[in-house]
């Protein structure tokens, strides 16, 4: 969503404002933060690098200096207080008023801070994305209405508002014709979408899927973040009847301990957690699972630790993000007593990951032999001649070809899977992948898919 948000940022200032990109800070006239706050260690770095960017502000006075996001909605004026040289504050649902603010700032000379929740007026105010690429996220919802314990999320974007059936399907369309072929749904609660269509009734998650993948052009479909609690039957049969919907979901469910869940609100037992699980894996043979842990979470017992690590076994997923638990500032989680020791939470987390480490490495050596579509993405920056290709299932897939098939989709047969060491893993993941998201180099030890023979 935040990689969303920006882009819609420098489509803003971009055309009639006349702002020009640049990735140098020295020579930008606004310097834009877009933030987040869903760990206290994003924010944190947020403060150290408005500390970087005062230096450049004082050789360079006239520089603005904006700070959006959920950061910004959260602390509001309070970031004036300390960071004083800032001058706008917005947060995610004003990003819209972003040249109006930059207007007041030089014509008043003072600060301006919005981090108000206009409801969902800001889509009616953005102009037409511009994509550069095969690939672009479409944001068809804002905010949460789940409140669970531990995340700032209805805090700082707000509660639950859909896009309107109509707006959504237009900007597929609209990207689609500017060569886009696969599509990420966004959401905080992406299957809690409830739009409505134009004669007033409203449209479910899994109908919207139906219509998206309806669009000429658009030849893969994904969506993130999805809740188990809208999870349904018919969500279920839409990853068995529509061939584009991409055979990999992110279902995140935080905690394989009841009682944990119980403690962060999340409102679902792991009982109808894993049937839902099941009944996916039946609609969608060889769908493969990713999900979301927080380890540590007040009051976390070894036996509850030990539930989630059943869970995984269970579900057999193919990836994770997985951190510790960081306290929120406004969250009722944020006053529980806790007195589990750091040492005990890092020891868990990396037992976590360590078993995750090993589910990706096994379903990525049993890609070997296997054929694969990918969207061919771009030119390898790590083998000469070759071209990466992203398939279904995440992993980004290196194989010889001509930069004319750029865009296109093909089969590939992986002929090839090699090891890599850990230092050459994390080039893979940063060179081969403009998101953090990936997720198919990593854990070490690594594996590359590779491939040789068409198909």
């Amino acid at each position: 969503m935040n990689a969303y948000d920006s882009s819609r940022m420098h489509d803003l200032l971009g055309g009639s404002q006349g702002y020009v990109r640049t990735d140098n800070p020295e020579e930008a006239d606004v310097l834009l933060l877009n933030t987040c706050s869903i760990r206290e260690k994003a924010q944190e770095k947020v403060f150290s690098e408005l500390g970087r960017w005062q230096r450049l502000k004082l050789a360079k006075p006239d520089v603005l200096i904006g700070v959006g996001g959920c950061v910004a909605s959260q602390e509001g004026e309070n970031i004036l207080q300390r960071a004083p040289y800032v001058d706008l504050v917005f947060g995610p649902q004003t990003l819209h008023r972003l040249p109006a603010m930059l207007n007041q700032r030089k014509t008043t000379n003072l600060s301006v801070v919005d981090v108000s929740f206009p409801d969902i007026e800001k889509f009616d105010f953005l102009p037409e994305p511009r994509v550069d690429g095969h690939k672009a996220f479409v944001s068809i919802m804002e905010g949460c209405s789940k409140y669970c314990s531990f995340c700032v999320v209805p805090y700082t974007r707000g509660e639950e508002v859909s896009r309107p059936f109509d707006d959504v399907i237009a900007e597929v369309a609209h990207v689609a014709r500017q060569g886009v072929r696969e599509i990420t749904l966004l959401g905080q609660n992406v299957n809690g979408y409830r739009g409505h269509f134009h004669d007033g009734t409203p449209c479910s998650f899994a109908q919207l899927l139906n219509h998206v993948a309806a669009v000429p052009g658009i030849g893969r479909i994904r969506y993130t973040t999805s809740h188990p609690l809208e999870f349904g039957d018919d969500l279920i049969a839409a990853h068995r009847d529509i061939p584009t919907l991409a055979a990999h979901v992110h279902l995140p469910v935080q905690s394989g301990s009841d009682r944990v869940l119980a403690g962060m609100k999340r409102n679902h037992v792991i009982s109808t957690y894993s049937e839902t699980i099941r009944k996916l894996k039946a609609a969608k043979p060889g769908i493969e699972i990713a999900s979301d842990f927080i380890i540590g979470f007040p009051g976390e017992t070894d036996e509850d630790f030990a539930d989630t690590m059943k869970l995984i076994a269970e579900v057999d997923y193919d990836h994770s993000y997985s951190f510790i638990y960081s306290k929120r500032p406004g969250t009722p989680a944020a006053e529980l007593p806790d007195d589990t020791s750091d040492a005990v939470k890092k020891e868990r987390l990396q037992i976590l990951k360590s078993r995750i480490a090993a589910n990706t490495g096994r379903k990525t050596d049993a890609m070997l032999g296997t054929v694969q579509r990918v969207l061919i993405d771009r030119e390898s920056r790590r083998y000469p001649g070759y071209l990466v290709g992203i398939a279904e299932n995440t992993r980004w897939i290196h194989f010889p070809g001509d930069p004319s098939l750029i865009g296109r989709f093909a089969d590939v047969r992986v002929s090839h899977i090699e090891s890599i060491n850990a230092a050459s893993a994390d080039e893979i993941l940063w060179l081969e992948s403009d998101e953090e998201t990936q997720v198919g180099m990593a854990p070490l030890p690594g594996r590359i898919p590779l491939w040789h023979e068409a198909t």
